[in-house]
């Protein structure tokens, strides 16, 4: 049986990223590993030199030592809490085989331990700590796709049942990667497919995105094509929106403009302006 990993911080994306992977647990019969992991807890014994005697710094170091204590008992029961709010949700959306795991250490060191035998990894747009005003996008979000080696699905803020996603192709070899993984996939079989390519309308450009409509349509997928032109973030979340998109797809790597708009200068840009959940693949 695949596995999906699901990564919950407990922030409001926590529960979209169990409501994501439920819809995908379900419809190609998977099993779901959340995983949330604690930082190393930060000591609260500062430097206390000064005018402090030697009897008054002594009780006091011992009674910030009780606190990190303190503080790292009440960290761990709030990561088993989350864990435990996220099994019942994803048990509630109907999937069956649930694991939890806490961990505490360097999110992208634990997630490399555990992605060996997952097939997808599903994570939120922001974290806990997100600056909702400034649109800031969670600071483990791009390491996460920098480092995993499987497709990885960044979750929006609130969960909806797709029925059409939007695959951006540019001919790369992870682009290519990705339609060969949807036609092969249970996951998108019964939704419309639109395959959108930035860039110049050449007969090569045409020849890959039909060669690549090709391959989905002898799956069943009822599948557009357009060639577009413009700003590749802006063109592609533009014709998202207007489409009715509800996932948008995507390589990694590419060859083209696209190439930067992932695990590049633009990332932030990108998915900050796409309101629906973006796959990744490498």
């Amino acid at each position: 049986m695949s596995k999906i990993i699901a990564l919950v911080d407990g922030s409001i994306y926590s529960q979209s990223v169990c409501d994501h992977a439920a819809w995908v647990a379900t419809r190609k019969g998977s099993s779901v590993e959340v995983i949330h992991v604690l930082k190393h807890p930060e000591s609260k014994q500062t430097n206390l030199s000064g005018n402090i005697g030697l009897g008054a710094r002594s009780k006091l170091m011992e009674e910030l030592a009780d606190l990190d204590a303190q503080n790292a008992k009440l960290a761990q029961k709030r990561g088993r809490a989350i864990l435990e709010d996220a099994e019942a949700r994803l048990r509630a959306d109907g999937v069956t085989d649930v694991t939890t795991r806490l961990r505490q250490g360097d999110l992208v060191e634990e997630l490399l331990a555990a992605e060996a035998d997952a097939d997808l990894v599903i994570i939120g747009k922001r974290g806990e700590a997100a600056d909702f005003a400034k649109l800031h996008l969670g600071s483990n979000l791009e390491r996460v796709v920098r480092s995993c080696k499987k497709p990885v699905l960044v979750a929006s803020r609130a969960f909806e049942k797709p029925q059409r996603f939007m695959i951006a192709f540019d001919g790369g070899a992870s682009s290519l990667k990705a339609v060969n993984h949807i036609e092969q996939s249970k996951v998108f079989a019964g939704l419309d497919c639109k395959l959108l390519t930035v860039g110049a309308d050449k007969p090569e450009v045409k020849r890959a995105l039909e060669g690549a409509a090709a391959l989905l349509r002898g799956a069943g997928y009822q599948v557009e094509t357009e060639i577009a032109q413009g700003q590749a973030e802006k063109v592609i979340c533009e014709t998202s929106q207007k489409d009715g998109a509800d996932i948008l797809v995507m390589g990694a790597y590419g060859h083209s403009r696209i190439r930067s708009l992932i695990i590049g200068s633009t990332t932030t840009a990108m998915v900050q302006s796409c309101q629906v959940p973006v796959l990744l693949f490498r």
